[in-house]
């Protein structure tokens, strides 16, 4: 292929462009190809005209394709984008986001829809010409690299940068040395060359969507070995306002400290196991058992349709029919009032998936939810697998500190991982909010045990792990939101039913339920009340007395830290307290008790309103 046809407009010289293109040829190969994932967001003025310039550049040159990512845009970028794709229908490939996800998440849905090789990662600003793709080749080339980055620090780059904008840069710079070792000097430029393994292999364990995605794709990859060189970039900053405020700086040290927790401590990224995708994509039934139609309910439907899967179908069991005109994609069936085990049962038996999929109606899937779980499902020792629920942003500020109180290390223990992304492990207790089971299996056990509420999910997860001997796993990418109860009534009454289920299972399934960790609240509360007359017995007794409810408050309190709103972490501080008093009483109650109460009561599913503004 010709590098005749280059555009020298730049004033680099036609000998030296083309010298570049052929570095371009050599590290393509024969079938190689180049893909431009160019995320979006509010760009309809000018993604239109930027897709034709970028491909103005290589068309003719090398094998290319270009990604535009509309990422939830609120203005014309998507019509734009769609005409991008009619003007060269062979090579734009424009993908749609139905959500503002963040530039991490547009980049990995870019990236899932791309073919190349190659794929050079740019922003759909071009604040950086794509005309110094050829240097990146270079790069390439002659270093052995899988990936080059731009750099604003490069000795050769020029660039017109704020002072300000450069000592950020500077001293985040010292900070990502300090915690994560990359041996480069600038994460964040907008233009990044890969070769697909590298990619793949980083965007597989991808967690952070927004800021600090840059400095993740590379941690993750340099961490396996890929090979990072930086190359020279042009910048002109000119008189943009930029997004150098306090909220970005503090979301960006969060996310950067995430990283290093989860690359230094966890070890989470390494920790991941290797599957393919089963061939062909298994079939999914997602089963919502729900009381009636709900606003919550089409939230969860939309995230279930919003899957990049190509064969789904939802099973919705209300107690009365609806009414409702559904997609094509749903199926109801009204169960009448029954328990949700019940419910999920029926579900079960109508599902015509290999994978059925639990979910609960006020929960809604993430992108990538089926992505991440289903591979898991070619390894046929793994039975089911799940994830955490997280709080939804939208929920009111009581039922936030509802979702901070159960994410609380002194609340939930090892088990926060159900509130909050740990690391990949095996499990043998996953709720049935966000769980994904074989079908096969499902009828070997004879579905939900109908008996308990709460606790059938655990009894589930027993008969899985303990007596058909397949393994579970717990993948934080694989993520539902869950609308919490608020603070502090609805929340202590959830939180005194599960404790009162956990306790009697100790005496009934002390397989999963008999452990430590569930007694330590009751425990603490036992010494609590016995170590309160002999503090008056001796002044030692008083001074060790007072000295433990100390430290108990001083970390209760530490571990509740709200930094952004004082009273966010005094409410969420009140909420541990209060989490471990209500435990703590019930679990002893439901230890003593000959039996669980079996009727269905009106708060046996998450009520409109309930946990929400």
């Amino acid at each position: 292929m010709s590098t005749e046809k280059i555009d020298n407009s730049s004033g680099d010289g036609g000998e030296g462009v083309a010298d570049a293109a052929t570095a371009a040829h050599d590290c393509l190969g024969p079938d190689g190809m180049l893909s431009i994932v160019m995320p979006a967001y509010n760009l309809g003025r000018v993604i239109r005209d930027n897709v034709a310039s970028v491909h103005a550049l290589f068309d003719s040159v090398v094998p290319f394709e270009i990604v535009p990512v509309d990422d939830g845009s609120a203005d014309d970028t998507r019509s734009r984008m769609e005409q991008a794709a009619d003007d060269f229908p062979q090579t734009v490939r424009p993908v749609f986001s139905p959500r503002n996800g963040g530039k991490g998440a547009a980049l990995a849905q870019g990236f899932a829809k791309s073919r190349g090789s190659h794929v050079l990662l740019l922003d759909g600003d071009l604040d950086l010409s794509p005309k110094l793709i050829w240097n990146f080749f270079d790069v390439m080339r002659d270093t052995g690299a899988d990936i080059v980055i731009g750099s604003k620090m490069h000795p050769e780059s020029k660039i017109d940068y704020p002072p300000t904008r450069r000592l950020a840069s500077f001293v985040y710079y010292g900070i990502v040395k300090m915690l994560v070792g990359l041996p480069v000097h600038d994460t964040q430029t907008g233009m990044k060359l890969f070769k697909r393994e590298a990619l793949e292999y980083a965007f597989s364990r991808m967690l952070v969507k927004r800021f600090a995605f840059d400095l993740e794709v590379l941690s993750i990859a340099n961490e396996n070995g890929f090979k990072i060189a930086e190359a020279p970039i042009e910048l002109d900053f000119g008189n943009k306002a930029g997004s150098l405020t306090f909220s970005n700086i503090r979301q960006v040290m969060t996310d950067t400290l995430a990283i290093f927790y989860r690359l230094r401590i966890l070890r989470y990224y390494g920790a991941l196991e290797p599957h393919d995708m089963p061939d062909p994509p298994p079939r999914v039934s997602a089963v919502i058992a729900c009381p009636a139609a709900s606003e919550v309910l089409d939230a969860c439907l939309r995230g279930i349709e919003e899957q990049s899967w190509p064969d789904i179908e939802a099973i919705v069991l209300p107690d009365e029919p609806t009414g409702r005109e559904w997609p094509t994609f749903v199926r109801e069936i009204p169960t009448g009032k029954v328990r949700p085990a019940d419910k999920r049962n029926m579900g079960i038996k109508a599902a015509s998936g290999d994978i059925v999929a639990f979910i609960d109606d006020d929960a809604a899937p993430l992108p990538g939810w089926l992505e991440y779980a289903i591979p898991y499902f070619s390894d046929p020792e793994i039975g089911a697998v799940g994830g955490p629920a997280l709080t939804p942003p939208e929920d009111s500020f009581m039922s936030k500190m509802g979702g901070r109180v159960y994410a609380n290390l002194f609340v939930s223990g090892k088990y926060r991982r159900r509130y909050t992304p740990t690391r990949v492990c095996d499990e043998d207790d996953l709720p049935s909010c966000n769980l994904l089971v074989r079908k096969n299996i499902l009828e070997e056990l004879g579905g939900f045990d109908t008996e308990y509420w709460p606790g059938e999910d655990t009894i589930l997860c027993l008969g899985i792990v303990h007596k058909l001997k397949r393994r579970m796993i717990y993948d934080p990418r694989v993520q539902v939101t869950h609308h919490r109860r608020p603070l502090f009534r609805p929340h202590m009454r959830q939180v005194g039913r599960y404790a009162k289920h956990r306790g009697f299972f100790v005496r009934r399934f002390p397989e999963t339920s008999c452990r430590l960790s569930y007694m330590v609240p009751s425990l603490f509360l036992i010494g609590v009340v016995a170590g309160l007359p002999l503090s008056f017995a001796h002044p030692v007794f008083k001074w060790i007395y007072i000295s433990v409810l100390s430290v108990y408050l001083f970390l209760t309190c530490v571990s509740s830290h709200y930094l952004r709103d004082p009273l966010g972490w005094f409410v969420t501080w009140a909420g541990v307290l209060a989490t471990h008093l209500t435990y703590g009483v019930c679990f002893v109650a439901g230890l003593f008790s000959r039996g669980m109460e079996k009727n269905v009561k009106p708060f046996d599913h998450h009520s409109e309103g309930e946990g929400r503004k």
